[in-house]
């Protein structure tokens, strides 16, 4: 047997392995869940679940089965799982079939697909097939579905999801004091990634831009200091509101982050899946949207930063000139780096996982909690869509804004200093919270 044949039965091994874990997690989220509340459709920004896991199989389908065979025909498999045919808002009136249904058709695509795997070219020029680039999207398409899961079952309406809780988070002595700030001295650096076995199109080529001095925080902005917001009347002062942020303020009336309540003593409580408790002053605050963001941010005396200060302040070492994949170095996450799904469902304190800091000194820039920053999704210079222009290209304008960083949500293969993730600025179902920036 040849090193390479070796090595392309490793590959195989590793990627029926890869397509099994997040499988596996799929079955452990849902299993708790009533096939009612599985179909039913929670709220208008969510589709049911039962629809996510169909499109999950119908995506397997296309991109493992049809178009290995037949060339890229099509970017989502036409018809009642087309996630542009079938906006959110109305999947919940789609004729979807049973859970039983949706899992056995799961089940034989996977069969179908892993005997596929069995066979095909791995080390010939099909851009697909070179490095499993298409069993890693796919891979990584359904860990980001199952983030969209969470996020349905955290808004599911009756009783709460209960969360099957397997890891207690660690806690860690505090990095810096609340608001503390780091500099990093500008310069020239380098953005994005040239990888195309892993990472998507909308995080390529890489490119060099030249950045002026700033200054950013340690860590995200904290339940303690967004509180302090509120009680300056944060959100009652038009000062601190851009005009689109005041206009979403005035239209929807809110007072404090999605899922906190009044309790009654004039505190609050903050609910995460299945547990309620007050807010934790050293935890991230959670579920604000971008214009809460912004707002905290000139309440601050700051700003938010751009997605080129984010990722350099996250991945560029100024004193090798070399940029990171993490902030921590090359290695990927593992559970003690991070608060990537830990099965904790919530975020950790901050100071939790200390090696999570970036050469310049930030902490946790990877999980927790989606970084929102102040930049419009564009392309990158010489972006060329692959392997489907619905993935990213369909969505580059000023309608979205950039977030950065991942969540306790996301998948350890998902996230990377690179990874940029996108939404309206008035979303606050995700698990999205912020850091501030300054000028130098």
């Amino acid at each position: 047997m040849t090193a390479q044949t070796m090595t392309t039965r490793t590959d195989r091994r590793d990627l029926a392995d890869l397509l099994a874990a997040v499988r596996a997690r799929t079955m452990l989220l849902i299993a708790p869940v009533s096939e009612d509340d599985l179909r039913a459709q929670h709220d208008p920004i969510m589709g049911p679940i039962l629809w996510d896991l169909g499109h999950i199989a119908s995506f397997e389908e296309l991109w493992l089965l049809h178009n290995l065979t037949d060339g890229i025909g099509a970017g989502e498999m036409p018809g009642l799982y087309d996630p542009f045919e079938n906006p959110r808002a109305v999947r919940g009136r789609l004729e979807l079939p049973s859970l039983a249904d949706c899992l056995a058709r799961m089940e034989a695509v996977r069969r179908e697909v892993l005997e596929r795997l069995a066979v095909v070219d791995l080390d010939g020029d099909d851009p697909l097939l070179r490095d499993g680039f298409v069993y890693r999207m796919v891979a990584q398409h359904e860990w980001q579905h199952l983030e969209t899961v969470l996020q349905t079952l955290q808004l599911k309406r009756g009783a709460p999801y209960p969360a099957p809780r397997a890891y207690a988070l660690p806690v860690g002595p505090r990095p810096a004091e609340p608001g503390a700030m780091v500099r990093f001295p500008g310069g020239t650096v380098e953005l994005g990634t040239d990888d195309r076995s892993l990472a998507y199109d909308n995080e390529r080529p890489r490119h060099t831009v030249r950045l002026a001095p700033f200054w950013i925080d340690v860590a995200p902005v904290t339940n303690g200091e967004y509180l302090e917001f509120m009680e300056a009347g944060g959100y009652a002062r038009r000062e601190f509101w851009s005009d689109a942020g005041w206009r979403w303020l005035e239209e929807t009336g809110v007072c404090a982050p999605k899922y906190w309540t009044a309790d009654g003593r004039g505190g609050w409580r903050v609910r995460s899946m299945d547990r309620s408790a007050p807010p934790d002053p050293d935890r991230p605050v959670c579920h604000v949207c971008y214009y809460e963001a912004e707002a905290f941010a000139r309440y601050a005396g700051k700003r938010l930063p751009t997605e080129a200060e984010w990722e350099a302040a996250a991945a560029w070492d100024p004193e090798r000139g070399t940029a990171l994949r993490f902030p921590w170095g090359d290695d990927p996450p593992t559970p003690q780096d991070a608060n990537l799904d830990q099965l904790a469902f919530e975020t950790a304190r901050i100071g939790a996982y200390p090696r999570n800091v970036s050469p310049i000194g930030c902490y946790g820039m990877i999980g927790d909690v989606w970084e929102w920053t102040s930049s419009d999704f564009r392309p990158y210079p010489g972006f060329e869509a692959f392997p489907y222009r619905e993935y990213s290209e369909v969505f580059f304008g000023s309608e979205y804004k950039v977030l950065r960083g991942g969540s306790w949500a996301t998948a350890p293969l998902v996230v990377r200093n690179t990874f940029r993730n996108w939404d309206y600025p008035i979303r606050r179902q995700i698990f999205s919270g912020f850091r501030c920036a300054r000028d130098a």
